[in-house]
């Protein structure tokens, strides 16, 4: 069974109904619980933010949050996180905000991945993962499995 598979079967178990919030990984992780038949009960929708003025408009993510952190930061994807979970009608949200790169900073380098996750009732958390310079596609990948990860272990 997929990791999809799995956090779609856990989250029916439980009664919860998901959202993703995404940046650098363009609906990857939207696109993995979409591929599980069935998912559509427990799947309610995906944002796809991939600018700062997206952020904003679609997830409510604070310009001073913007202007402080920058986009790919701890904060942002909390943001971000609780966005999703306020704009659905989801109890589970997972966001993604990082540099897949080609490119990057001496401060926020290719494969620094940040992520949120909030649930109705629960604490926000974040963190960051720095994947390194993989390449685009590998970064992406890897943020995205992280991200199903991230929900798979929200499940009691």
């Amino acid at each position: 069974m997929s990791i999809a598979a799995q956090i779609l079967e856990k989250a029916k178990l439980e009664s919860h109904v998901i959202a993703t919030a995404e940046s650098c990984t363009g609906g990857m992780v939207s696109v993995a619980l979409t591929d599980v038949a069935g998912s559509s009960a427990m799947f309610d929708r995906g944002f796809i933010t991939y600018t700062n003025q997206a952020k904003q408009d679609m997830l409510n993510v604070s310009a001073a949050t913007l202007k402080a952190h920058g986009a790919v930061s701890q904060e942002v994807a909390r943001e971000m996180a609780e966005g999703a979970l306020a704009h659905s009608n989801a109890t589970l949200a997972v966001s993604i905000t990082g540099i897949a790169g080609p490119g990057g900073s001496e401060f926020k380098p290719e494969g620094r991945v940040c992520f949120g996750l909030a649930g109705l009732g629960q604490d926000t958390h974040s963190e960051t993962v720095e994947f390194g310079a993989l390449g685009r596609d590998n970064v992406r990948i890897k943020a995205r499995d992280h991200a199903l990860d991230l929900l798979l272990r929200a499940f009691s």
